[in-house]
């Protein structure tokens, strides 16, 4: 059901882990790039035509329009089953507590006396949020998205989740619920790389974001990556991932349990254990079959997941390697399941998110921890950090000089200018005073 990687012994590298030893989903986002370039290039220049024909050949849908109308989200809150809705609400509070303690607040810094350099933090104007819904509804993914960008302060926001058959061509009800008790009325039924083209080029219906936040598949991750630098992005969020640090203190059953949990997103899902134990391992494995018998969603997601090249049981000689392995595969969901699991997770330097001991499961950052579970995959979390309000706010340097305290500074800047070979530089500071007396000191 699941593989093994042992590097134990001589096995384990002398010079540092490389990541092509660890498990990794065969179809990776530089692969989908190819593919995903002439939709991209079709919404483009299409617009909402194109959105409209891959709603029906992706998503097997006709539909005539892509935004979703105001009655249609008014509507499925009205109809939201009240449990949902009092859990959403939890979510949502939660969320604001963590993502309001997140905003920076200015600051100036006096360089000099009459000199000052002031940190602005200025949130994007317009962000696109992007919420999956193929396989799953992620109604938490609505609010992960938008808590976020609401603290930040962004004016204006739009969410594009993909149409379903079953719904009329309207994205999941429960969606569109989420994004009605948020206050968001901007809503589009597309999925895909072509949503994400949608944000990035405008269409008749959607103004051009600056930004494009949330998880999805292959192909969401693809388009972002394809299309960053003409919009932001979060990180290229796509197949979710869990690695599970453990060694004989661990339950088996917790492990095999959250191994399961994030193996049933996608068939491309990857869970993998990293232990010292050989009889963990084991354990592990044969708990396996028992929960993976007794649970949902085996043949489509789970199963294929668990026995995908992108999964696996890795075994270490100690907690040391294992740390080395944990950080060299910087997964999107770090567990660790270990002795003293506090002080091991301190020492962990590349995850998406951290979550300790026994009683932090995966499961509970995905809907109600106070934590973002839009988080970096694929080994990106060695490089960039899950979605917060700092995603969604660009810190802008205000320079403010006295005519005196640019004097102080004249000099330096026109020998710095000088050794760059770049006159004109020093020219545009030369051209404020009378350069043949220099300037007070």
């Amino acid at each position: 059901m699941i593989s093994r990687i042992d590097l134990r012994g001589a096995a384990f590298p002398e010079g540092g882990i490389d990541r092509d030893l660890l498990p990794r989903a065969e179809l990776d986002v530089e692969a989908a790039l190819e593919k995903v370039r002439p939709i991209c290039d079709d919404v483009r220049h299409r617009g909402t035509a194109a959105l409209i024909d891959y709603a029906h050949r992706f998503d097997g849908v006709t539909i005539e329009r892509v935004r979703v109308p105001a009655e249609a989200l008014e509507s499925a809150l009205a109809e939201l089953d009240p449990a949902v809705r009092a859990a959403l609400e939890e979510s949502i509070r939660r969320a604001r507590l963590v993502h309001r303690d997140q905003r920076r607040a200015d600051h100036t810094t006096q360089v000099v006396p009459g000199g000052t350099v002031t940190e602005r933090w200025v949130p994007v104007e317009r962000v696109g949020l992007y919420v999956p819904g193929g396989r799953s509804v992620y109604p938490s993914s609505v609010v992960m998205n938008v808590v976020p960008a609401q603290e930040a302060g962004v004016a204006s926001m739009a969410v594009a989740s993909p149409p379903q058959a079953e719904f009329g061509g309207l994205p999941h009800p429960t969606i569109l619920a989420a994004c009605a008790l948020l206050g968001v009325d901007e809503v589009y039924a597309a999925g895909g790389a072509q949503a994400v083209a949608m944000f990035a080029y405008g269409t008749e219906d959607c103004r051009p974001v600056s930004m494009v936040t949330g998880p999805g598949n292959i192909w969401v991750a693809a388009a972002k990556r394809l299309l960053k630098g003409r919009i932001g992005i979060d990180a290229e969020a796509g197949p979710t991932e869990i690695a599970v640090l453990a060694d004989a203190t661990a339950d088996p059953v917790h492990v095999a349990a959250d191994l399961i949990s994030q193996a049933e997103h996608d068939p491309l899902a990857a869970s993998v254990l990293v232990t010292d134990s050989e009889e963990l391992a084991a354990a592990v494995e044969k708990e396996l079959e028992v929960q993976v018998g007794a649970t949902k969603h085996v043949a489509d997601r789970i199963g294929p997941a668990l026995a995908g090249r992108q999964s696996g049981i890795v075994l270490v000689d100690g907690l040391e390697q294992g740390l080395a392995v944990v950080d060299a595969y910087a997964a999107e969901h770090l567990e660790i399941q270990t002795e003293d699991a506090a002080a091991v997770a301190a020492r962990v330097r590349n995850a998406g998110a951290i979550f300790v001991g026994a009683y932090a499961p995966v499961s509970l950052g995905d809907y109600a921890a106070g934590s973002n579970h839009v988080l970096p995959t694929g080994g990106c979390a060695c490089h960039s950090s899950g979605l917060s309000v700092q995603s969604f706010l660009r810190g802008i340097h205000v320079v403010d000089y006295t005519r005196d305290a640019l004097a102080e500074i004249a000099d330096h800047v026109v020998t710095l200018a000088e050794a760059e070979d770049l006159p004109a530089h020093g020219a545009a500071v030369k051209a404020r005073f009378d350069w043949k007396v220099p300037p007070s000191k």
